[in-house]
């Protein structure tokens, strides 16, 4: 069984006992976290598909952590100007783990 939900802007395909690291979410640590907006449901090949989501289905998830993403460095520059910009950035991040879809 698995479901595609979203969350953060993205989508994402999911099975029990997955492990995976989304937007940061406003729960602590160790609190278990509903997601609402699945998209699409397959138990054992019996598929639904929302318009656009499953009333009725939703996946359950504990939170594992928070952490910070990798660092992402943009440099730009404009070509004998002696203009140059180092910028760097660092995503929030939430280590989720699915417990169970429901639907």
């Amino acid at each position: 069984m698995y479901a595609v939900f979203e969350t953060g802007g993205k989508q994402y395909r999911v099975a029990a006992g997955d492990k995976l690291e989304i937007e940061r979410l406003d729960v602590e640590a160790g609190q278990p976290h509903t997601f609402n907006q699945v998209l699409l449901v397959n138990n054992d090949g019996q598929i639904k598909v929302g318009s656009p989501v499953l009333a009725e289905a939703s996946v359950v998830a504990d939170v594992v952590e928070h952490k910070r993403g990798d660092k992402k460095v943009t440099f730009k520059m404009k070509r004998r100007k002696g203009y140059h910009k180092t910028i760097g950035h660092r995503q929030e991040l939430t280590v989720v783990k699915i417990t169970e879809i429901i639907g």
